[in-house]
């Protein structure tokens, strides 16, 4: 049968998911705490090294060598500190009766020329350093910067207050391991899709539980059509990752424009490849999206890709943000051809663009002009924020040209259907 301590560490390392080392570095630590409670002096550096096998502990003081020069300017200042001390004493001069110390503010960092700051001037701690000369002393052959570790004896058991002491030392620091490696793992996934389970809500805010961390949604980058009902299971976009005073902090989003783009990369093999790139994204979550792609081959259709056999691909994503339209647009290097793609559905007449203040003028058929601006201003906000500029609209007065619909693929659906929906779409805002 193991030893007891050794089963204690394991079970600890199960239950919290640590590491063997992080937690005997953990008992060491409250050993020295320990030892500093009962038996230790001032200017000692205790470190503790413990053996969970048999039981067994050895304790150092562990001091790093610097120049005489530190030591003889500390002894020097600790003199003259100590005289002036035995010169007030002796003047009847209590420690109550000093005048009110100014308040020392901290000074501004000096800087180098380049803007770097200085280097401090090194002070000898006499708890972390010994002098060259001292540590020649005890090992002839010590140098500057060496690490000596000087054995101290262990004269008895702890004590009561010393073991309290061990014991707060070791709760204390498995909860900041805990905290850093959950903080390490969920900054490892900062910018990516996990899936998580809804918990409850505080307020406006929902609280999303990935396993070993409660997440926060905010309001922001919450879809407004969706309701996050505790125990349904839903991805999310691991917005921020933040290390606080109460631990690692997790912001995560539905309604970010990155949570497309890793859906598109999740779903589309060749999205996931490289072989289709995608852009840009506009997004106005729950409502609609439009995303601009291109193909790195020339025989690879990136809408068809991204759209996937009768579909497939792209309804798989729609499903996943709750029922939002998505447009796929065409990217294009040619600014006029881009915008006049990307206020897809509506077919668009002529593009006069103003390069100088990037605004875009688009003159569009009569009967294309709510189509063009979409519900609310929705369509053309969509395209000037996927194309980066101001897009006026302008009314040609004639109506459109029999022509074919873009070759933009607004929600993965059959041709006839899209058109269905372009022209029930066309006379709702019509009405409206």
């Amino acid at each position: 049968m193991s030893n007891p301590i050794v089963q204690a560490i394991k079970q600890i390392c199960d239950e919290k998911q640590l590491s063997a080392e992080a937690v005997l570095e953990t008992v060491e630590a409250a050993l020295a705490a320990a030892y500093r409670k009962d038996f230790g002096e001032k200017n000692q550096n205790v470190k503790i090294v413990f053996d969970p096998e048999t039981g067994n502990m050895r304790a150092f003081d562990v001091k790093t060598v610097v120049e005489d020069e530190l030591y003889e300017k500390y002894a020097k200042e600790e003199e003259e500190r100590k005289k002036a001390a035995e010169e007030a004493a002796a003047a009847g001069v209590k420690p109550e009766e000093k005048k009110e110390e100014k308040r020392i503010e901290t000074p501004a960092p000096v800087l180098n020329a380049d803007g770097t700051p200085v280097p401090e001037e090194p002070v000898f701690n006499p708890k972390l350093n010994l002098s060259l000369a001292a540590a020649r002393e005890i090992k002839k052959d010590a140098a500057l910067g060496d690490e000596l570790k000087l054995e101290l004896e262990i004269p008895a058991a702890f004590g009561r207050m010393a073991a309290m002491t061990a014991k707060q030392v070791i709760t204390q620091r498995l909860r900041e391991a805990e905290r850093n490696m959950v903080y390490n793992e969920m900054k490892g996934n900062e910018g990516q899709l996990v899936m998580g389970v809804v918990q409850r809500r505080e307020g406006r805010l929902v609280l999303v539980d990935l396993g070993r961390i409660a997440a926060i949604m905010p309001p922001e980058e919450q879809a407004p059509q969706e309701n996050y009902e505790p125990g349904a299971r839903i991805k999310v976009y691991i917005k921020s990752v933040t290390l606080g005073i109460r631990g690692p902090q997790v912001v995560v989003s539905r309604a970010s424009d990155e949570m497309v783009k890793k859906l598109f990369t999740l779903e589309i093999p060749e999205v996931s490849t490289g072989t289709v790139v995608i852009h840009n994204v506009a997004r106005e979550a729950g409502s609609r999206s439009k995303v601009s792609v291109s193909s790195t081959q020339a025989n690879i259709d990136p809408i068809g890709s991204c759209i996937g056999q009768r579909g497939t691909r792209i309804q798989t994503i729609i499903s996943e943000l709750g029922g939002e339209k998505i447009d796929i647009i065409q990217y294009s290097e040619d600014a006029g051809k881009y915008i006049g793609m990307a206020l897809a559905p509506a077919k668009v007449g002529s593009v006069e663009l103003n390069d100088a203040e990037k605004i875009a003028t688009v003159t569009v058929p009569a009967d294309q002009l709510s189509l063009a601006i979409g519900r609310g201003g929705q369509n053309v906000r969509l395209a000037s924020s996927l194309t980066g500029w101001k897009i006026n609209i302008l009314d040609s007065g004639a109506p459109a040209a029999p022509a074919e619909l873009s070759s933009v693929a607004s929600e993965a659906i059959p041709e006839e259907a899209a058109k269905e929906e372009v022209k029930a779409d066309a006379a709702e805002e019509t009405k409206e």
